[in-house]
């Protein structure tokens, strides 16, 4: 304790919530969520559980926000809200 300085051990380390990273959660609250809101509590226990699975199998090996990129590459341009990127589909650029 005599160092006034502290510093983290691990900087890469993604944000979590509970044990899962946020697109894990955000993967899995949405069936959950469904699953209670038409009172299929356990199918929507199942469905999150898969979804988290296949969600971490994909995942595996690649960037954790490979999950945002894919996002802005195949869904629609308003999708992600992002404003200062031009839209996926425009694959030559001036500049």
């Amino acid at each position: 304790m005599t160092d006034p300085y502290i510093i983290p051990r691990r900087l890469d380390d993604p944000e979590l919530i509970g044990f899962w990273t946020i697109d894990e959660f955000a993967g899995m609250i949405v069936p959950f969520t469904w699953g209670i809101l038409s009172q299929h509590i356990f199918i929507g226990i199942v469905v999150a559980f898969g979804a988290w699975f296949a969600l971490r199998k994909a995942k595996a090996g690649r960037a954790s926000s490979w999950v945002a990129h894919a996002a802005y590459w195949y869904l629609p341009a308003g999708f992600l809200g992002l404003r200062s990127t031009p839209p996926s589909h425009c694959r030559l650029l001036a500049g």
